[in-house]
């Protein structure tokens, strides 16, 4: 038996340090604004979108940590570094959305029983405010929001948070055109809404990479057929995908080749046709010529 190991791409994760920066910064100060007129309003939209851009500061910052300590290099103990970090903070700030929003909707059902009066023209004005922050912030992760899950995370934290502020412009202008106080809790649930269907792909993507499940995007059956399919190859066992990060995925495979291992040159042209291919880029293959006076005592073959 043989066993080959390759990854010659680079994988140093995209510095997003200085959106991370400016998007903490702003959303901190519109926190207390929005507390600040949101009390002296009495809206619960205001006070929703105060507690969900917390949830957003939070969600940022765990982000932001899970990003920094992507980049820290291998140790002997934490041979893969610290890359896994990020699909944590991707599942925790799921999380995070999805418990803000109960806490949202359970506030706008108790306000149907007691209706408050509120400023709709004040609400109108600082959720505005919220509308322009929050997009331009989710602005600075746009481009690696499809790369990246811990990336997107934020970037959908920074989405709902608009969409907060734009379901309380609504209920401003609405309450300010017919008076009517149960617009501030209706709108309230919609937002909420559309905050869970947004947020539970995050979630389910996220705890799958965390269970280690094949990541989305890549197809077991496919890249098992690959493998097989390959000159010499007569079966492939042990085959098993998962995510190391949020941006890079590991492949371990045994290959049956009955006239041995044929040389470097065509284990560097798998490992090169699995990143392009299928995005895979960490690759660990062993190769075996099927002797059956020393079977492999792990053969497997089920994909993980």
């Amino acid at each position: 038996m043989s066993h080959n190991h390759s990854h010659g791409h680079s994988h140093e994760p995209t510095n997003y340090n200085r959106a991370f920066i400016i998007s903490v910064a702003l959303n901190t100060g519109f926190v207390v604004i929005e507390v600040v007129y949101g009390l002296a309003a009495n809206s619960l939209a205001l006070l929703a979108d105060a507690g969900h851009n917390l949830s957003d500061v939070l969600g940022l910052l765990l982000a932001w940590g899970a990003s920094f300590l992507g980049r820290r290099q291998p140790t002997p103990r934490r041979t893969y570094g610290l890359r896994r970090s990020s699909i944590l903070a991707a599942l925790l700030n799921a999380i995070l959305v999805l418990v803000a929003s109960g806490a949202v909707a359970w506030e706008a059902i108790q306000r149907f029983a007691q209706p408050s009066p509120v400023s709709g023209s004040t609400i109108i004005g600082v959720a505005a405010v919220g509308i322009v922050i929050n997009m331009g912030s989710a602005l600075m992760f746009l481009s690696g929001r499809e790369r990246d899950l811990n990336i997107r995370g934020a970037f959908i934290h920074l989405v709902a948070d608009a969409a907060v502020s734009l379901g309380a412009v609504l209920a401003g202008i609405a309450i300010v055109t017919t008076g009517w106080l149960w617009f501030d809790p209706v709108v309230s649930l919609m937002i909420v809404v559309v905050i869970v269907m947004s947020t539970w792909q995050l979630f389910q993507e996220s705890l799958n990479l965390v269970t280690d499940a094949v990541p989305a995007g890549i197809e077991p059956l496919a890249v098992r057929t690959f493998l097989a399919e390959l000159p010499g190859v007569s079966s492939v066992h042990d085959l098993h995908i998962w995510a190391m990060s949020t941006t890079e995925t590991a492949l371990t495979a045994h290959l049956i080749m009955p006239a041995g291992n044929p040389n470097d040159a065509f284990l560097v042209q798998v490992n090169q046709q699995l990143h392009d291919h299928f995005g895979i880029e960490h690759t660990t293959i062993q190769i075996e010529i099927g002797d059956p006076s020393y079977p492999c005592p792990l053969a497997q073959e089920n994909v993980v």
